[in-house]
């Protein structure tokens, strides 16, 4: 199977929003000839949109949202005496605490769910793409089938609540860098098709030039050459362009796009008609524009955002080294944005409504590798005595306990669930949860059926493997 050529100087203003979908066709895998939904009735819903704030690259729960002893850096210090390198601070909740640089987000924990339980899958040798891919599809690479990330299911289940504003938008993550055709892997809408895959918004504070015509090009020129790129794919050989569902579903994707293009919605992706106050209090980097972004097409009614601080090796959260000055930089893009989103969207009315996700494939460790009774081959040198700063931080991944906070939609208010030991191994050691059960609860919120599957290959294929999600019904309201 071939993919039309991308020039992305000048062409195609469909492939800025489909390119995960067209690269994932064009992989060569097994494509579906039929559809066919579950029956099941549908629960009652309690949000209507979703924003998954990714925290790409592990983000360490003792050094975040789960804090232990803080133990300040010397020269000369035991490794293994560090749990924290940050000492805590009180949160909204009485007796919870985060660790130094997230007062902000502390100070909104009171609307919404802390887990601090999230086990995070065996998948052998650490390989940050696989655990994403495991996290946004809740199946374990590879797959025979084209994994539909969790945005693409709802995409497809709930529809756009405003026909214009694409139902799935993916904000901040490049596909230039390292890993980069790894990451494409899951951002996709898979066998369902590409109307339901991600318009791609790589840096928010640009966002309006994925929505127009390139640079140069007229509005004439662009509707010359998207019809000609119609007519391409109505008359390639069968096959070339996926199954004649696929076809179709990248015909209506083309269609989205180009009503976008029409459409005064638009200005959703123009950050410059924001306030210059509210433009500020959100602007710690692409990661807060991006929630700026998240909140503006929340409020126009996209279904699915996913905001991300990006995937890039040795990057963000990937600290391999200098893991207390590079956690520091990274609180301060995120912490302010995040409860600035909360409080806006509070503010608004539209939180109730707004399911909120902060999650990251996994947490870290100074000591373990992977987890204490199932450890992975070393990937970091951590010296046993630290002999300089650039050493004292959480360096290697730790897969047996990671936080996750949710809000709005249906989540409790003020509520921890899970809990992690206080000394090392800083391991889950109450209350449990799984990829599964974060989708499921999801799902659940929005009123999506737990039996959810399409026939592909002549097989059901489920939204979580084998329809076995369970929802955590402890912190739903």
């Amino acid at each position: 199977m071939t993919m039309i050529r991308k020039d992305w100087s000048r062409r195609r203003f469909l492939q800025k929003s489909s390119a995960a979908a067209l690269a994932a066709m064009a992989a060569g895998a097994p494509l579906p000839a039929l559809l066919s939904g579950c029956t099941a009735k549908r629960p009652e819903s309690s949000a209507d949109t979703v924003i998954l704030l990714w925290m790409a690259g592990g983000m360490a729960h003792t050094e975040t949202f789960d804090p232990k002893r803080y133990t300040p850096f010397e020269a000369g210090m035991e490794a293994d005496r560090v749990l924290s390198t940050f000492p805590s601070v009180p949160t909204a909740l009485d007796g919870i605490r985060f660790s130094e640089g997230l007062s902000s987000i502390g100070q909104v924990l009171d609307r919404g769910t802390l887990i601090r339980s999230y086990v995070a899958a065996d998948l052998g040798h650490i390989l940050h793409t696989r655990h994403q891919y495991h996290w946004h599809t809740c199946y374990e690479p590879p797959q025979s089938v084209l994994a539909p990330h969790i945005g693409a299911w709802i995409a497809r289940e709930k529809g756009p609540m405003n026909p214009v504003i694409p139902a799935f938008i993916d904000i901040g993550q490049r596909f230039t860098v390292g890993e980069a055709e790894e990451l494409k892997a899951f951002h996709t809408a898979g066998f369902l098709g590409s109307e339901f895959g991600p318009f791609m918004i790589p840096d928010p504070s640009v966002g309006l030039e994925r929505v127009h015509p390139p640079l140069g090009m007229d509005i004439t020129r662009f509707e010359r050459r998207n019809r000609l790129y119609k007519e391409l794919v109505d008359n390639s050989p069968m096959g070339e362009h996926g199954s004649d569902y696929q076809r179709e579903s990248l015909i209506r994707s083309m269609e989205q796009s180009y009503r976008l293009l029409k459409s005064p919605e638009a200005e959703a992706f123009d950050l410059t008609r924001e306030s210059r106050a509210s433009y500020d209090m959100y602007n710690t980097g692409k990661f807060g524009l991006g929630c700026l972004m998240a909140k503006r097409l929340a409020e126009r009614g996209a279904r699915f955002i996913s905001v991300t601080t990006e995937y890039e090796p040795f990057m963000g959260f990937d600290t391999h080294e200098n893991g207390h000055t590079r956690m520091a930089d990274m609180k301060k893009l995120i912490d302010a944005p995040v409860a600035q989103l909360v409080r806006d969207l509070e503010q608004s009315g539209r939180l109730d409504r707004t399911l909120i996700i902060l999650a990251s494939e996994f947490s870290r460790d100074m000591m373990v590798e992977g987890r204490p009774d199932l450890k992975v081959q070393e990937q970091v040198r951590q010296p046993d005595i630290l002999t300089e700063l650039k050493h004292y931080g959480m360096h290697r991944h730790f897969t047996d306990g990671s936080s996750v906070l949710m809000f709005g939609g249906g989540i409790r208010k003020g509520h921890v669930h899970g809990k992690t030991a206080d000394e090392r191994p800083c391991k889950t050691i109450e209350n449990p949860v799984r990829v599964d059960q974060l989708h499921q609860t999801v799902y659940q919120a929005l009123g999506i059926p737990p039996d959810l599957n399409y026939e592909v290959e002549g097989r059901p294929f489920y939204s979580t493997p084998d329809g076995k999600g369970q929802a955590i019904r402890e912190i739903l309201i």
